[in-house]
């Protein structure tokens, strides 16, 4: 019932959302219950806990290494490449003779809509959509 609440819920949600979710159906469904199934769905691999930033962790479907660029004003969440994160990890190794283990990346910035409308302010984190702006930002 959890993973199918974080389904319906479309990812990042809380774990409250995710009890608010299910009371819609099962009004008594215990938040006690929805903490240890999210422990055993992560534990399992099957949920992903992400921790964006401040405030309460996050789930999603797991579906391989997550990396994330938050907004900090409407929590806005955008998926970063994998082939960026994987440049990354190839130049440490190449360039610095450092070898990862295990990289967790989390950009806290201001996406394209809120700098545009300063005030607005999200009640639940969405995934932004992932647009690629050429020649207008700085140092373009």
């Amino acid at each position: 019932m959890v993973y199918n609440a974080i389904v319906r819920l479309g990812g990042h949600c809380t774990a409250d959302e995710i009890a608010t979710e299910l009371h819609k159906a099962k009004p008594g469904f215990p938040r006690s219950t929805v903490y240890r199934a999210l422990e055993a769905l992560t534990a399992s691999g099957s949920v992903y806990a992400a921790h964006l930033g401040e405030g309460p962790t996050h789930y999603e479907l797991a579906s391989g290494d997550h990396h994330h660029a938050v907004c900090q004003v409407c929590g806005g969440v955008l998926h970063i490449q994998e082939e960026l994160v994987n440049s990354l990890e190839s130049h440490l190794q190449d360039l610095h003779h450092f070898r990862p283990v295990r990289t967790e990346v989390l950009v806290v910035g201001v996406c394209d809509t809120c700098s545009r409308t300063p005030g607005n302010k999200a009640t639940r984190r969405h995934t932004l959509e992932h647009v690629h702006h050429t020649g207008t930002g700085p140092g373009s």
